[in-house]
């Protein structure tokens, strides 16, 4: 058996948190006895009813393997041959996805540049200049994150602009919700507040970085888009045969506001982070704290020191800006004695 550890802890990804025993539990006692493939079972429709209840009743939900496959399949529902999708430059789609959008799909991703991960409607005017022009792939959808990869959150007036200029132009509005439970709690509002009542068409909502052990969905939010969501998913190769075990943790975090709690302590732990080390001298933040993500600048030294014991990712590595993400079992002792050491190794390299 493995138990060697090599870190105490890791601010590098809410991925690398384990699974909320709540979750393992559900799990647990889901594997008892056989039970239909592929979405035919008892789990399955209770996760339903759950997504139904969080996000409305004309909301479906299918359970995905990965955030990548609920991109790809959710995109498929919206994009003809010749259409393309404007995002941020920094969207996970466009950066981290390794291509699968366009790969899969044959789409073309338009990325917007913008300073804090955030696009409004004056950043999409001008791309809209092309359609109807054969030249040009068309515009179809606009995308975005939320939260977005740098760590801040749309507030729902937000989404709602956007979502109004798409459709009053015949778009649609895509969601990558990953971290959408912590813009929520962050917010203070409902998950529907920021998707469903803004007027989202399509959801990807993330389970997996907010305690989960392996689950995402694809949530659509427009009942007029599902129609060929069943085959997407079959040939996005997102059907799990025993599906069970994936629609049963989504349940879970779902019930008594399990995913509020969860995101709302991650957050909390960054905001902790940020607090313990923002009187420091040549130290700030590149965004504001506005979810689980915390992006200090921090002396080269110190950060090359800080690796040796702790891992966490270099962001910008012009500028020394770290990200340090927390999760749902990021505890204040961790984080304090992570805090004291940069402050710490800070003190030795200013």
């Amino acid at each position: 058996m493995l138990t060697t550890t090599l870190f105490p802890k890791s601010f590098a990804s809410d991925n690398h948190a384990g699974v909320h025993p709540k979750i393992l539990s559900a799990v647990m006692e889901a594997n008892v006895g056989d039970a239909p493939a592929y979405g035919s079972d008892p789990w399955t429709e209770a996760m339903q009813d759950a997504f139904r209840a969080e996000f409305g009743s004309q909301a479906t939900a299918y359970a995905m393997f990965n955030g990548t496959g609920a991109n790809v399949v959710g995109l498929g529902l919206l994009l003809r041959l010749y259409d393309s999708v404007l995002c941020p430059a920094t969207a996970h789609i466009n950066t981290h996805e390794g291509g699968a959008a366009e790969r899969v799909l044959g789409a073309k991703l338009v990325p917007l540049p913008t300073d804090d991960g955030k696009v409004a409607p004056d950043d999409i005017r001008d791309h809209l200049s092309v359609l109807g022009n054969t030249q040009y792939a068309q515009p179809r959808v606009i995308s975005i994150s939320q939260v977005t990869e740098c760590g801040t959150a749309y507030t729902a007036d937000e989404i709602s602009e956007l979502a109004e200029f798409a459709h009053s132009r015949g778009l649609f509005l895509h969601m990558d919700g990953a971290r959408l439970a912590n813009a929520a709690a962050e917010l203070g509002c409902s998950m529907r507040t920021l998707t469903t009542d803004a007027g989202v068409d399509v959801l990807s909502f993330g389970g997996t970085k907010n305690g989960a052990m392996g689950a995402e969905a694809l949530v659509i939010l427009n009942p007029e888009l599902d129609s060929s969501a069943l085959f997407l998913r079959k040939q996005g190769m997102q059907l799990a045969s025993k599906m069970r075990y994936v629609s049963v943790q989504l349940t879970a975090l779902l019930a008594d506001n399990l995913w509020h709690d969860n995101a709302a302590h991650a957050n909390a732990m960054a905001h902790r982070i940020a607090d313990g080390i923002s009187d420091l001298p040549g130290v700030s933040l590149r965004w504001p704290v506005q979810s689980n993500a915390v992006f200090p600048r921090l002396p080269e030294k110190a950060v090359t020191e800080l690796q040796q014991r702790y891992l966490f990712h270099m962001w910008d590595a012009a500028e020394n800006v770290v990200r340090l993400v927390t999760a749902f079992d990021t505890t204040p002792e961790q984080v304090d004695t992570f805090v004291s050491d940069i402050r710490t190794a800070v003190a030795s390299h200013s």
